[in-house]
């Protein structure tokens, strides 16, 4: 059955879009609120910058204020020299981004402060694979700053792409269903082969009857029955040879009152013409007028 076939077309189409809409400033809404606070992130970094200096002997000096340089890139100062070994640094800044779930891919560069060279630098990416270069490394006492870009993650949630293929098939499908009708109308204005029943054409070949603009399918055994009785206008067509030709030919077994069901439904179906009818004769059959 489609459920889809008695909706108008701007209501179904609205619909679609509107969901569509919505589950857009739904996934925008949730990647903005997942999205790490600025806050949060120079806690972690100042942090991060006093387990170093405690790492380097230094529990008396203090760690500048956290600058964010650019977007995604923040640079963290000290208020005296300290010395670091290369593998403390890599593990400790590891240890406090997990803890801390701040970031997976990063990189980290130990410039000088004189000279504002790297002395140092490491990536840790999950997807190129880590870059740890100089391990082992024993850097001298020094002015030091650190900083620190996070890199982009484009992670792709396939569950929000579920949801957006759910109300596009429906439009597609709304789109598809309305150009097949419209050639399966084409296909039968095109067809001259057609009986006329008062108001309306008769196609047979197609399963259709045709009024003005509205066309009304019909199914295999309608269509046979309307055409025993389009061949036997204004004459008794007996129930046995309904029950032969239409069902017990095809070596089906049924019962006079599936010939009533199947009269009711075309009588239904031709209500829109008054002129046309089925006059029931007691214990014989049928007979088809079209006054």
């Amino acid at each position: 059955m489609n459920y889809f076939a008695h909706m108008k077309p701007f209501p179904l189409f609205g619909s679609s879009i509107m969901i569509i809409v919505i589950l857009i400033v739904t996934v925008a809404f949730i990647s903005k609120k997942n999205e790490t606070p600025e806050k949060h992130i120079e806690v972690v970094l100042r942090d991060l910058g006093h387990q170093l200096l405690l790492t380097a002997k230094d529990s008396s000096s203090r760690v500048l204020p956290v600058k964010k340089l650019k977007e995604n890139t923040y640079q963290i100062s000290f208020q005296n020299d300290f010395a670091f070994i290369s593998d403390t640094l890599i593990n400790l800044v590891q240890r406090t981004f997990q803890k801390n779930a701040l970031a997976t891919d990063y990189i980290v560069s130990f410039n000088n402060c004189a000279q504002k060279e790297a002395v140092f630098a490491f990536e840790i990416n999950d997807q190129t694979g880590d870059l740890t270069p100089c391990r082992g490394r024993k850097l001298e006492v020094g002015c030091y700053i650190i900083e620190i870009d996070f890199l982009k993650t484009n992670k792709f949630n396939f569950l929000w792409l579920l949801l957006l293929i759910i109300p596009l098939s429906l439009v597609g499908f709304y789109v598809k269903n309305k150009f097949r009708k419209k050639e399966e109308n084409e296909s039968v204005v095109d067809n001259t082969d057609y009986i006329q029943l008062g108001r309306f054409q008769f196609y047979a070949d197609n399963n259709v009857l045709k009024m003005e603009n509205n066309t009304i399918p019909l199914s295999e055994k309608e269509t046979k029955a309307l055409k025993i009785f389009t061949e036997n206008i204004n004459q008794i067509v007996e129930r046995e040879k309904l029950m032969k030709e239409i069902w017990e030919d095809k070596g089906l077994v049924v019962i006079s009152r599936n010939v009533d069901v199947l009269v009711s439904k075309l009588r239904k179906k031709l209500t829109d013409d008054s002129s046309i009818k089925f006059i029931n004769v007691p214990g014989r059959g049928y007979k088809f007028i079209i006054e």
